[in-house]
């Protein structure tokens, strides 16, 4: 039994038939030389690697009246069989066809009476090819762990040793589970002392927010005060989503990287930059300011891949009002600067800590308020998407014998805006992912066919900076 943390608690209150709060992974495999690669034998893999992943066996379970955060409870009737589909792309099996596949497969909300993720083996690629396809909860995932759990349940050969024995059926042991009068007398404990605990996170809010308005000010930095200008992503969410992905070659980010002396995220920053605009501009719908967004960073210790989400979130310009790409990178890489003394000027702990002293069931009847007012189109917003870079890994792996040919994240979209750009580096390229809404977005593959303009236009420049 655990308790989720209020971080992780905040995607399940917050998830509604527009907003599903999961994330997921679409893994392209090459099967060529395992001519018994399938379900059965994939089926032997993840039950394998599910011991090392308990919370994969585990499900939510609410505390009555919502007084206190959920917890993940082992599940007694957890059946692997329930949690892997087969399904075929349809013809011809290209990029277009298994991008919109998967957008449809991002729509439905995982089912709250189970574990909360799925995988779905993806037949009928071009070229021979497969794909699996994990959604997994948010409230159980952040980026960095889901990288983790690729190397967890991926192999570094073609052919690993196999375990002695794999057990035909998994599970954990019951827990004891409180009853619902106990978890009721907990949780009015908790409640009775919310008020206390918001008050005193209130008078260190406050306090922290004089401190980073004192950091970010001088610096140009952007706090969640401030106001995006509009783009045509922002609005009410719908229930439908499309996803299209893209791939570039590392060394092209670390050579643009090298010529202009910035980090690797400026560059990526830069990229999305650079699609955006473009994009943008292709719709007549540049806005003037600077287009903002949320950048999640990790704060997680070095080799940590415990699941859950150890996050916080950084607010920076995309600098998209530039039209120089040069000068855009430059101060894109600034403003990113400027974000991260303001993270690093809060303790991580403290910026945590609202989502641990709410009363669950206010926090969720005010997501159902703020929904059901459409506060969505109306609240403004200190952000226009979010842009998520999480390190993959850098050496080859293998599922099932297969080799892995790419790792492409898919974000969910949510808070009134739908676009989220995800991109994650695995041996020697970075592959981006567009999840959008196909009500706002109804073609992402523009934005996706754009990442390859915004490279080579740094390229370039790079070439020229090197030379000159």
């Amino acid at each position: 039994m655990k308790r989720l943390s209020g971080a992780d608690a905040f995607f399940l209150y917050s998830e509604r038939p527009t907003w599903p709060m999961h994330t997921g992974a679409l893994v392209v495999l090459d099967p060529s030389g395992v001519p018994d690669f399938g379900m059965e034998k994939l089926r032997k893999r993840i039950a394998q690697g599910l011991p090392k992943l308990p919370e994969f066996m585990m499900k939510v379970k609410e505390v009555p009246f919502g007084l206190d955060l959920p917890m993940l409870v082992n599940d007694p009737d957890f059946h692997l069989d329930s949690h892997l589909h087969r399904i075929a792309v349809p013809a011809p099996g290209g990029r277009h066809e298994l991008g919109d596949l998967v957008g449809d497969l991002m729509e439905p909300q995982l089912d709250r009476r189970r574990p909360l993720w799925e995988m779905w083996l993806i037949e009928g690629l071009e070229g021979g090819k497969v794909a699996l396809f994990t959604k997994m909860h948010h409230s159980v995932v952040d980026g960095v762990s889901g990288a983790g759990i690729a190397e967890i349940l991926c192999d570094l050969e073609p052919n690993p040793p196999s375990p002695d024995d794999v057990p035909a059926e998994l599970g954990l042991p019951p827990d004891r589970i409180p009853s619902d009068l106990e978890l009721t007398a907990r949780g009015a404990i908790s409640a009775i002392t919310s008020p206390v605990r918001v008050g005193q996170w209130a008078t260190g809010a406050t306090r922290r927010l004089v401190k980073t308005l004192r950091v970010a000010r001088p610096r140009g930095g952007r706090t969640f005060l401030d106001q995006a200008p509009p783009v045509p992503w922002v609005g009410t969410l719908g229930p439908l989503r499309r996803f299209a992905f893209e791939s570039v070659a590392l060394d092209d980010i670390k050579e643009i990287r090298r010529a202009f002396d910035v980090k690797v995220n400026d560059v990526v920053l830069a990229i999305a930059s650079g699609v955006l605009r473009r994009w943008l501009v292709a719709q007549d719908a540049l806005p003037e300011q600077a287009i903002i967004a949320s950048v999640p960073m990790s704060i997680r210790s070095e080799g940590d891949v415990e699941l859950g989400n150890k996050l916080t979130t950084l607010f920076t310009s995309l600098e998209t009002h530039i039209d120089d790409p040069v000068e855009r990178l430059r101060s894109i890489a600034a403003k990113m600067q400027a974000a991260k003394e303001i993270g690093n000027a809060l303790r991580a702990q403290e910026i945590r800590r609202l989502s641990e002293t709410v009363v669950p069931g206010l926090a969720n009847l005010g997501w159902r308020a703020y929904q059901a007012a459409n506060l969505e189109a109306r609240v403004p917003n200190p952000s226009n998407l979010i842009v998520s870079n999480v390190p993959g890994p850098p050496i080859p792996l293998y599922t099932c014998g297969a080799r892995i040919l790419a790792l492409h994240p898919v974000p969910p979209v949510v808070l009134s805006q739908g676009l989220n750009v995800t991109v994650m580096s695995y041996l020697d390229s970075v592959d981006f992912g567009f999840t959008v809404d196909r009500e706002m977005i109804p073609d992402p593959w523009a934005m996706a066919e754009g990442v390859h303009l915004a490279v080579d236009e740094l390229k370039t420049a790079a070439k020229s900076a090197v030379g000159s």
